[in-house]
C-alpha cells in the first residue's frame, strides 16, 4: 500500500501539473480504494494542499490574485457549513458523487454563463467548489466551468486554479483532521513517514507536469481535460455500483 500511495502522489500531481485538476479525481479515488473515507480525506487534502501549493508557487506570475481572495473568502464559509453538519459520506456515496462530478464537463457553455474574473462569480466558485469538495472529495470539473468563459490562457487557468485549491483542501485538511488536534487518533491514516516521502514526491510530479504543459498548446489543453476526466468518472460509477451491490 505504501508503494502504491508514493507513485500516486507522483502521477496524479504530474497529471495535475498538465491539465489542472484530473490529478485530485485520480488521488482520491485511489486513497479511497485503501484507505477509510475519513483517512483518505485527510491524506487527499494534505497531499493536493502541498502540490497545489507548489504549482501555485511554480507559476505564481501568472496568478490572478483578485480571484483567489474571493475564493478563499468562499472557502471559509463553506468550510464553516459542512463542519457543523459533521457528514461523512459512505465509501459507496463517495465513489457515486466521485463519477458524477466529471460530468459536470459536458454541461452545454449556453446553460452556464460563468466567469471567475467577475468577483461575484469567483466567490460562488469559492462556495460551490469547497462544499463539493467536502461532500465528494474532488470538485475539478465543477471549478472548471468557472474558468471556460475567462479570457486566461492555460498558464493562468492552472496557476489561478492551483492557488483556489490551496484553500479547499486546507478546508478539507481542518474539517476532516479536526480529531488530530485533540489528540484523537483517525482510523487507517498513513504513518508520518509515508507523507514524507509523499510530499516530495507530489512536488517532483508538478514540476514534471509544468515542463509537460509548457510543450502543449490551448486547443489540446482543452480537448484532452474533458475527455481524461470523463474516463476516469466512468470508472468510479463502475466501482460506486460495485460497492452498492455488496462487491468487494
Amino acid at each position: 500500500m505504501a508503494a502504491f500511495l508514493l507513485v500516486m502522489a507522483f502521477l496524479t500531481a504530474l497529471l495535475s501539473g498538465v491539465i489542472g485538476m484530473a490529478g485530485g479525481l485520480v488521488l482520491m479515488g485511489a486513497l479511497a480504494l485503501v484507505l477509510p473515507v475519513q483517512a483518505a480525506f485527510v491524506t487527499h487534502g494534505l497531499l493536493q494542499f502541498v502540490a497545489n501549493g507548489w504549482r501555485a508557487f511554480l507559476h505564481r506570475r501568472h496568478v490572478r490574485w483578485s480571484i483567489v481572495g474571493w475564493y478563499a473568502l468562499a472557502s471559509l464559509v463553506a468550510g464553516l457549513v459542512v463542519a457543523a453538519l459533521s457528514v461523512v459520506p459512505s465509501k459507496p456515496v463517495l465513489f457515486l458523487l466521485m463519477g458524477l462530478v466529471p460530468f459536470l464537463t459536458w454541461l452545454p457553455q449556453g446553460w452556464i454563463r460563468l466567469d471567475a474574473a467577475r468577483p461575484p462569480q469567483a466567490f460562488l466558485s469559492g462556495l460551490s467548489v469547497t462544499g463539493l469538495n467536502l461532500t465528494a472529495g474532488v470538485a475539478g470539473p465543477l471549478l472548471d466551468i468557472f474558468f471556460v468563459r475567462t479570457e486566461l490562457n492555460r498558464h493562468a487557468i492552472v496557476a489561478t486554479k492551483a492557488a483556489t485549491q490551496v484553500f479547499a483542501h486546507l478546508s478539507k485538511v481542518v474539517v476532516y483532521g479536526s480529531p488530530l488536534l485533540t489528540g484523537a487518533t483517525i482510523g487507517g491514516m498513513p504513518p508520518p513517514w509515508l507523507f514524507a516521502l509523499a510530499l516530495p514526491l507530489s512536488m517532483a510530479g508538478t514540476f514534471v507536469g509544468g515542463l509537460i504543459l509548457d510543450r502543449m498548446n490551448d486547443v489540446n489543453f482543452k480537448r484532452w481535460t474533458r475527455w481524461i476526466v470523463t474516463a476516469i468518472g466512468v470508472g468510479y460509477l463502475i466501482r460506486a455500483a460495485q460497492l452498492f451491490a455488496g462487491g468487494a
